[in-house]
C-alpha cells in the first residue's frame, strides 16, 4: 500500500513502527543491561555495607572524589577558552585544532598514559626540566589529575562548544553595542545562555574522569592512598576478593549513574540537545 508524502500514518500503523523498532533494539539492549543487573545481585544489601567499611574501599572512594573534582575543575577553567575558540572562531587550522581536542576520545587510554609519561616523565620531553628543580610528576596525586584531565576534557569541550554555538549572536550584538567589554559581555550575557551545556558538559566530564583507567595505571600506577583510585582499586581486589571488587564497582556505578542523570535532567531543563 502506498501513501502519500503528505499522509501522517495511522494509530495501528504507528503501533506496528512501534513494535518493529523496539523488537529490533531488544538485543543490544538486552545486552547492555544484562552486566548491569548481574553486578547489582550479585551482593546482598548487607554484604555491600559490610564490604564498603573495608579501608581500602575508603582510600580509594576519597582519593576518586577528590581528583576527579580537581581534573573536572581543570577541565572547565582550561577547556572552556577552547570551547569558545572552536565555536565563535574562524582562522587556519581550525580543523586540526578540533582534531586535536576529540583525539583523546579515539586514542586508547593506555597509548595516552605511554604518551603523558613520555612528555612529563623524569626523562620525558618536558618532565626533564622539572627533574631539575625537584618535581617529579609520575607515580603522583597529581599524575591522577592530569591522566583524568587528558581523557575528560574532550567530553567538556564538545558539550560547552555546542552551547556557545547555539546562543544567537544578535544578543551579544546587542550588548556590545551597549559598551559592555568582552570579558563582562562573555560572563554575563554569553556564559548563562550557555550555562546548561556548560554544566553538563562539566557532568559528563567528572563521569569520564572517574572511570579512567588506563591512562592512570600507565602514568601514575597503583599505590594505595596515592594514585589507587576506584577502577585501579577495582583490578587490585580481583585478585584477592571478589566480593570486595564488586562492591567497589557498585560504588563506582552509582557514581557515574548520578552524573548521568544529573547531567541529562539538566540538558532538559536548559534545552540542551544530544547529552
Amino acid at each position: 500500500m502506498q501513501f502519500d508524502a503528505g499522509t501522517e500514518p495511522s494509530a495501528p500503523q504507528r503501533r506496528d513502527r512501534a513494535t518493529g523498532l523496539w523488537l529490533a533494539s531488544a538485543p543490544l539492549l538486552l545486552y547492555l543491561a544484562c552486566p548491569i543487573v548481574a553486578l547489582i545481585l550479585f551482593l546482598r544489601p548487607s554484604d555491600w555495607w559490610r564490604h564498603l567499611h573495608d579501608p581500602t574501599v575508603g582510600m580509594a572512594l576519597a582519593l576518586t572524589l577528590r581528583t576527579t573534582t580537581l581534573a573536572t575543575a581543570a577541565c572547565v577553567i582550561f577547556g572552556l577558552p577552547v570551547a569558545c575558540l572552536l565555536a565563535r572562531g574562524t582562522f587556519r587550522g581550525r580543523e586540526l585544532l578540533d582534531t586535536l581536542t576529540d583525539l583523546p576520545l579515539a586514542l586508547p587510554p593506555v597509548v595516552a598514559g605511554v604518551a603523558l609519561l613520555l612528555a612529563f616523565g623524569r626523562q620525558g620531553l618536558i618532565g626533564r626540566y622539572g627533574e631539575t628543580f625537584g618535581v617529579r610528576i609520575p607515580f603522583t596525586t597529581l599524575a591522577v589529575v592530569m591522566a583524568q584531565v587528558f581523557i575528560a576534557a574532550p567530553f567538556f569541550i564538545k558539550t560547552a562548544r555546542a552551547g556557545l554555538e547555539a546562543v544567537d549572536p544578535r544578543l551579544e550584538e546587542a550588548a556590545r553595542t551597549l559598551g559592555a567589554p568582552p570579558l563582562r559581555l562573555f560572563f554575563t550575557v554569553t556564559l548563562p545562555l550557555a550555562r546548561g551545556s556548560v554544566v553538563a558538559g562539566a557532568l559528563l566530564a567528572w563521569a569520564r574522569a572517574l572511570s579512567e583507567f588506563g591512562a592512570t595505571m600507565m602514568f601514575a600506577g597503583s599505590l594505595p592512598g596515592t594514585t589507587q583510585t576506584l577502577p585501579l582499586a577495582v583490578m587490585s581486589a580481583m585478585e584477592t576478593n571478589l566480593d570486595t571488587a564488586v562492591a567497589l564497582s557498585g560504588v563506582s556505578l552509582l557514581l557515574a549513574l548520578t552524573a548521568l542523570i544529573l547531567a541529562k535532567r539538566l540538558s532538559r531543563r536548559w534545552g540542551v540537545a544530544g547529552v
